[in-house]
């Protein structure tokens, strides 16, 4: 008897959603390779690299195959660099329109604080409340950006790594060290709001003594 011999039928082709000279079709084998062995990549670096090689707009960048929702990089949190809030010599607030999706609740004490008059002892209260927005704000901007602005590997460790102490970390943390990748999905889309499907991005680092 002869052995017949096995042929795995061959990947089917995944539509990216681009046009020429970008890739059109990638299968589930192909991986964005990125090496950084000896310096590594900014997360801003990361979203530039894969933003320019294939003419799109990233909106996250998160670990292949996780379905919770965390990110190394989010445009959304991006976008909070542009909001602020002020205050005139009044004491009334000016707040980016954006701060209200995010902390719908200080909508009100804004909105009291331009009706009151100067003299009202309510104001302190509604101030206190807006100042308190401001600085969750700030911190939100501060922490973005160093992330932002940090390795990705770092990136990586600080959003996946579990809190908790116990197996899940001492498990997260074998598996770091001893790897010297992390696999990354890319949700990205174009200038005319089309969603873009690429391949994961292997990303490849050495670990800093």
């Amino acid at each position: 008897k002869s052995l017949s011999t096995f042929a795995p039928d061959p990947p089917v082709p995944i539509s990216t959603g681009l046009e020429a000279p970008h890739p059109e079709t990638f299968t589930s084998w192909d991986k964005i390779e990125i090496s950084r062995k000896t310096k590594e990549m900014s997360v801003e670096e990361l979203v530039n690299y894969v933003e320019k090689s294939f003419g799109v707009t990233v909106d996250r960048i998160f670990l292949h195959g996780d379905t919770e929702d965390k990110a190394i990089y989010n445009a959304l949190d991006k976008k909070k660099l542009e909001w602020d809030i002020t205050f005139d010599e009044n004491g009334k607030a000016t707040v980016s329109d954006g701060v209200f999706t995010q902390w719908p609740q200080v909508r009100m004490a804004v909105q009291m604080l331009g009706r009151l008059p100067p003299t009202s002892g309510q104001r302190i209260v509604f101030k206190t409340q807006v100042e308190k927005v401001k600085v969750s704000l700030d911190q939100t901007k501060d922490s973005f950006m160093k992330r932002f602005t940090g390795d990705v590997s770092r990136a990586y460790r600080e959003v996946y790594r579990p809190s908790e102490e116990g197996e899940k970390q001492d498990y997260f943390d074998s598996v770091f060290t001893g790897r010297d990748y992390v696999t990354f999905g890319v949700d990205c889309h174009t200038e005319s709001k089309e969603d873009i499907t690429l391949p994961c991005v292997k990303y490849l680092f050495s670990h800093k003594n």
